[in-house]
C-alpha cells in the first residue's frame, strides 16, 4: 500500500471556509490518469491538484471530480501555499509547467499570493436561444473564450438575482459559463457555473479572470481591477492587466493536513 500526503486549502480568502477549497496532492511521479481522477472523484472538490518536481519547476495538472480541466487559478494557488509554506520551497516564485496551458508563476507579496496566467483569447458572438435559455434574464453582450462562455449583464443585481437553468447549461459544449456585471464596492463581480464539468457553481474560478480582466480593463479603462466572485462562499482577487498576461492575487488558508492510502 502506497500512501501520499494530501492538503486542502481554502484559496482566494482571508478566512477559513470563504474562497474556493482546493485539494493539493504532491507526488515523486505521476500516477496512471485513471487513478488521478479517482483521487479527485473522492476528493469531491471542484479542483484537485497534483504536481511533480522536475528540476526547478513543478509540473502541474489539475482534475474536477469527473474531468482534467486545461487550467485552473484556485487549486494553482492553493497549490503553490502548500510548496511555500508547508513543502519547504524556498524562493520568492514558483514556476509552475502546465502541460496544457504552459508556463504559470506564482509569486508571494505580503500576505497574498500572485497568479501569472496568460490572458484568455475570446470574441463576441451572437446571442443565441441556446445561451438565452440557460439564464432567466437576458445578456447585453455574450462572448466565447477558449473553454468558456462569458454573458455580460447590466448590474451587479443580476448577477445576485439569476436563476441559472443547469440542465441547459450543462448541454453547452464549454467548460462552463461565466456571468459578471460592472460592481458597486469592486470594479466587477461575477459567477460561474460548470455542471458539464461536475461544478454546480464554482466558489471562486481564478482562471475565469483571464477571461475578466481583459475585458472589464477595456470597458473601465484600467489595467488594476478588483473583483469579487457573487458565491455563496464569497471570493475577492486582485487582477492586474500586463499586455498578453493577467496577474491574480488573493490569499489562502490551510484545512486540512493529511495521507491518502492507495
Amino acid at each position: 500500500m502506497d500512501k501520499y500526503k494530501l492538503y486542502q486549502v481554502d484559496a482566494f480568502t482571508e478566512k477559513l471556509f470563504g474562497g474556493n477549497p482546493a485539494a493539493v496532492c504532491p507526488l515523486n511521479k505521476w500516477l496512471d490518469d485513471s487513478l488521478l481522477q479517482k483521487i479527485a472523484m473522492e476528493n469531491n472538490l471542484a479542483e484537485t491538484a497534483f504536481y511533480v518536481k522536475q528540476d526547478n519547476q513543478y509540473e502541474i495538472r489539475w482534475f474536477t471530480p469527473n474531468v482534467e480541466v486545461d487550467l485552473c487559478g484556485h487549486a494553482t494557488l492553493a497549490a503553490a501555499y502548500v510548496l511555500f509554506y508547508h513543502e519547504n520551497h524556498a524562493e520568492n516564485t514558483i514556476v509552475f509547467h502546465s502541460p496544457r496551458s504552459g508556463e504559470l508563476r506564482v509569486s508571494k507579496q505580503a500576505d497574498r499570493l500572485m497568479l501569472d496566467f496568460p490572458v484568455d483569447e475570446f470574441c463576441e458572438i451572437p446571442i443565441s436561444s441556446e445561451i438565452t435559455s440557460c439564464f432567466d434574464r437576458m445578456p447585453i453582450e455574450v462572448y466565447k473564450g477558449k473553454t468558456d462562455y462569458m454573458l455580460v449583464y447590466e448590474e451587479e443585481i443580476d448577477i445576485t438575482n439569476i436563476k441559472p437553468q443547469f440542465e441547459f447549461i450543462a448541454k453547452l459544449k464549454a467548460r462552463g459559463v461565466i456571468i459578471t456585471a460592472k460592481g458597486r464596492s469592486v470594479d466587477f463581480v461575477s459567477r460561474f457555473f460548470a455542471p458539464q464539468s461536475g461544478i454546480i457553481e464554482d466558489p471562486v474560478t481564478g482562471s475565469a479572470h483571464t477571461t475578466l480582466t481583459p475585458y472589464w480593463a477595456g470597458k473601465l479603462n484600467k489595467t488594476e481591477l478588483s473583483a469579487l466572485q457573487l458565491s455563496e462562499r464569497k471570493g475577492y482577487l486582485y487582477c492586474v492587466l500586463i499586455g498578453k498576461r493577467v496577474e491574480i492575487s488573493g490569499q489562502a488558508k490551510l484545512y486540512l493536513k493529511g495521507e491518502i492510502f492507495i
